[in-house]
């Protein structure tokens, strides 16, 4: 029996893991988190209309039917082709193939110090910890008698006016319609102010020009100030330079505006692309080591002549190809490559309001936040998540309440470092 190992349990690495042969391989899944994460719905989570734990799947749990299959905690240090070993924070793992599936992570084009200054939405941390910061700024504005102060404090810039930008700007804008008035007595919507920065000329840049002009009137009738052509040149001290040397202050920025893939430590860099992403042939195999060392998902880069930089970075190419890579390595002969099927782009701005790219077709309105919401809920693992987060839906969309506006602080000791890095 083979082992392999499979670095990521994101749609990718737990997708393939699900579909490999329970006789003929052994399985070892390597991540720095016991769970299987949504990425979708991370700004839900960061703008409180959701739990962590609606979106998050235990992979143990998973795994308890699949007897091939075990978990291991932990980063990767360094990954050895000739030993074919992988050192995490804990342990050497020995692989007889390797499979890549490690995802994406910010991309800060070399801002000095970004990471460390601006939020995100990246991961199920990043989400809850913007959620958190944003509660903090809501509930000292509530009690700042200053009114400068006040509206500095609940200033917004959201970098990036992708899917995951537009959405989260669209979630603060609904806080500032909906909840400030119900919730925030002291506070007006006037004190709040959201700005949506887009080094382009548009909004969604990778959809119709009809789902980026419904966009940017969704986001107006929500709110939200939104300056195209506009890039960050840095932030420090809470001011943010533009790179026309302007300059503004912003008491809490986060950053969607781009990905890069997650570094695999000791992977030559003649099989990395651009964004540092993996370099594969069209079975997911990284060229001249193509009988054990395979990538797929958002790290993986598969170029065609219709896709010349590699596929789309979304949720449905990652669990085909790891589909596509589990028939193969089932069959034990690589004869079926993989063509990518563009189901479409969807995107949501907030109540009743969505865009939607199906083939040559446009929805917006409520009909595409009706699809939205079904293809999400129905892609969710786990019945339990599916039923939680639709009651959440539900109750939001009669009430605007949630019980899900909480500020939790992390406490600082005992340090943590046994989490690794």
């Amino acid at each position: 029996m083979q082992t392999i190992v499979i670095i990521g349990g994101g749609f990718a690495g737990l997708t393939l893991a699900r579909h490999l042969h329970k006789k003929k391989y052994r399985v070892k899944l390597v991540d720095r988190d016991n769970f299987h994460p949504f990425p979708p719905l991370y700004y839900q989570v960061a703008s409180s209309g959701l739990d962590p734990s609606n979106i998050t799947f235990p992979l143990r749990r998973e795994f308890r039917k699949m007897k091939n299959t075990t978990y291991h905690l932990g980063h990767v240090k360094e990954i050895d082709i000739e030993a074919k070993t992988v050192r995490t924070s804990y342990e050497m793992i020995t692989y007889d193939r390797l499979v890549i599936a490690a995802g994406t992570r910010n991309n800060y084009f070399g801002i000095d110090k970004l990471a460390e200054t601006t939020y995100g939405i990246k991961s199920v941390g990043q989400a809850s910890h913007t959620r958190d910061e944003i509660l903090d700024r809501l509930e000292r504005a509530a009690i700042c008698t200053d009114p400068e102060r006040r509206k500095e404090l609940l200033s917004f810039v959201v970098v990036g006016g992708g899917p995951a930008g537009v959405e989260i700007a669209g979630a603060l804008g609904e806080i500032k319609k909906y909840i400030i008035p119900r919730e925030y007595p002291e506070l007006k919507p006037s004190d709040m102010n959201i700005t949506l920065l887009e080094g382009t000329d548009r909004l969604l840049h990778s959809m119709s020009t009809k789902a980026s002009e419904k966009a940017f009137t969704g986001l107006k009738e929500l709110m939200v100030n939104i300056r195209l052509k506009t890039s960050l040149k840095g932030y420090k001290d809470k001011i943010i330079t533009l790179a026309d040397n302007s300059s503004f202050y912003c008491e809490t920025l986060i950053w969607t505006a781009g990905v890069t893939a997650e570094p695999m430590p000791g992977l030559p860099e003649k099989l990395l692309g651009h964004g540092g992403r993996v370099i594969v042939d069209v079975y997911n195999r990284v060229p001249g080591h193509e009988d054990d060392i395979c990538a797929i998902g958002d790290i993986a880069l598969m170029q065609t002549d219709r896709y010349p930089r590699g596929h789309p970075q979304l949720a449905r190419p990652a669990i085909d190809q790891a589909v596509n890579l589990a028939r193969n390595l089932n069959a034990e002969s690589f004869i079926r490559p993989y063509r990518y099927r563009d189901l479409g782009t969807m995107a949501t701005i907030g109540k009743h309001k969505a865009v939607a790219d199906i083939g040559p077709m446009h929805f917006s309105g409520i009909t595409a936040w009706l699809a939205w919401l079904f293809v999400h809920l129905m892609t969710l693992m786990g019945m339990r998540n599916k039923i939680n987060v639709m009651l959440n839906w539900i109750w939001n969309y009669i009430t605007y309440n949630s019980s899900l506006r909480l500020l939790l602080r992390p406490v600082k000791y005992p340090l943590r470092r046994h989490w690794g890095d």
